[in-house]
């Protein structure tokens, strides 16, 4: 009988393969306004600061780096850096200066080894990597910003302007449906984004077609698909999945009305934070009502103790 393949790992390699050649057909096809050079130099910032902390990360823990593998587990290692540095690469707009690119991927890998929480035994990152250093980048370097949506679709035209996001929304929704298991997620974000617009509309000086116009952007699209789906930094329970999405939506409403820009990314990197916190403080309070397995002396246990030879 063959054996089943991992979801985790197919879904690894199906958004590597997507997210690669969204990169190529954007820089030939579709108008991406970046220089060439940034997802190869993103890429290799990525690789070269995963296989380092992983080097230092496996001294430390007394294991084997994940790079000494077997060639299909060293792949599954190295994609999510890979789709990192692309994502990086794709969604900043640093000019033609490539070193905030280098920047956002090392805070994005150095996250998942620094900033992480122990969970039934096993310490994880809770904070999603790309998101985390393109948010690190968007404040330390106020002059870079996000790219702009129209380089989705700057170099087509007619019905190819709603191709594209369609494409993606489709795939994305595949993806998510069949390998990830994400969509009460998406769900939760796509309805609490629609209550926060009812919301901000009823209360603030906002049209509600305005508050509800980012839907039908590309950029939402890539954002609800391949960015807040990040399956090792979100929640597994159903419930727990509509919460997080309602969260993030909510987040971003804050923020919008607050009138702080990049809101999405913003969003995100809160909610993900807090639940971070969340899980620290639930792992703790699980610690402290742990039953201890000592067990209490008994006579007999006395007794064999003061035994000569007896520890």
């Amino acid at each position: 009988m063959k054996p089943r393949s991992d979801p985790r790992s197919a879904a690894l390699r199906r958004f590597g393969v997507s997210i690669t050649a969204l990169t190529i057909l954007g820089h030939t096809v579709l108008g991406f306004e970046q220089a060439y050079a940034t997802p190869v130099v993103a890429v290799l910032a990525a690789l070269a600061t995963e296989l380092l902390l992983d080097s230092v990360d496996a001294v430390v823990h007394r294991r084997r780096p994940r790079y000494l593998a077997p060639v299909g587990k060293v792949i599954d290692f190295l994609l999510p850096a890979y789709i990192a540095g692309l994502a990086a690469a794709m969604l900043l707009y640093a000019n033609a200066t490539l070193w905030p690119y280098i920047l956002a991927v090392v805070i994005a890998i150095s996250s998942k080894y620094l900033v992480r929480v122990r969970v039934d035994g096993r310490l994880r990152h809770f904070l999603n990597p790309s998101n985390a250093g393109i948010v690190a980048v968007l404040v330390l370097l106020p002059w870079v910003g996000i790219a702009p949506p129209y380089e989705f679709t700057e170099w087509i035209s007619g019905p190819l302007d709603a191709l594209v996001p369609a494409l993606l929304l489709v795939a994305g929704t595949m993806l998510n449906a069949s390998l990830t298991r994400k969509t009460p997620l998406i769900l939760g974000w796509v309805g609490g984004f629609v209550i926060q617009a009812l919301v901000r509309s009823a209360f603030d000086d906002i049209s509600l077609v305005s508050a509800l116009l980012p839907v039908t952007g590309t950029a939402f699209v890539l954002f609800t698909n391949y960015m807040i789906t990040d399956p090792g930094t979100t929640p597994v329970r159903l419930r727990n999945q509509v919460a997080f999405g309602m969260a993030t939506a909510a987040a971003y409403g804050v923020l919008v009305t607050a009138h702080v820009v990049f809101g999405l990314f913003f969003a995100l990197v809160i909610v993900c934070a807090l639940r971070g916190t969340g899980l620290a403080v639930l792992t703790r309070a699980r610690a402290r009502t742990k039953p201890t397995t000592e067990l209490a002396p008994t006579p007999a246990r006395q007794v064999a103790a003061s035994l000569p030879g007896q520890a």
